[in-house]
């Protein structure tokens, strides 16, 4: 079973990567173009908006799987001594899985909607849907993942050990 989840969290921490260094490449040949030549990369905002995009949420499920968002623990203290610190993790994962449904519904429709008006970016060229429709899916994924972590926490805590 480990090692089922370290292939599931290969491929997206992959693409994750892959983009931030194309990213840094980008800027880095923007940057010395600008300054050298006075001639800047003419598609370079929209190809940090498209990076930024697939580095964020390809990596979203992976980050969620594992615990490793950041977060304020100004109540963990309390929680752990009355012995709630399992449940509010449960809690806190079904909630925000029930809670990005929404943003996922949303982001699908409006990818359809830039879609149908043929939108498309404008240095590349691309259309604006396919963004969209990845950020949906991963978005998706991500609630799907947050709730199978708040089961797995109710149900068999120690599994969750093994995706850290």
């Amino acid at each position: 079973m480990r090692r089922a989840l370290k292939l599931l969290n290969l491929l997206p921490s992959a693409v994750a990567a892959g983009a931030l260094f194309a990213l840094m490449l980008v800027t880095f040949s923007d940057v010395m173009l600008r300054s050298i030549w006075n001639a800047p990369i003419q598609a370079g905002a929209d190809l940090t908006r498209v990076l930024m995009a697939v580095m964020v949420f390809s990596v979203l499920p992976v980050l969620s799987a594992r615990g490793g968002h950041i977060a304020v623990d100004l109540l963990d203290g309390p929680f752990q001594r009355i012995g709630l610190a399992r449940l509010s993790e449960v809690q806190t994962a079904l909630t925000c899985g029930a809670m990005l449904l929404w943003p996922t519904q949303r982001v699908w429709v409006l990818a359809d909607r830039s879609r149908s008006y043929g939108d498309v970016m404008e240095y590349l060229g691309m259309p604006l849907h396919y963004l969209g429709w990845f950020i949906a899916v991963m978005t998706g994924l991500t609630a799907l993942v947050l709730v199978l972590r708040g089961i797995a926490g109710a149900i068999a805590p120690s599994v969750l050990e093994t995706l850290k």
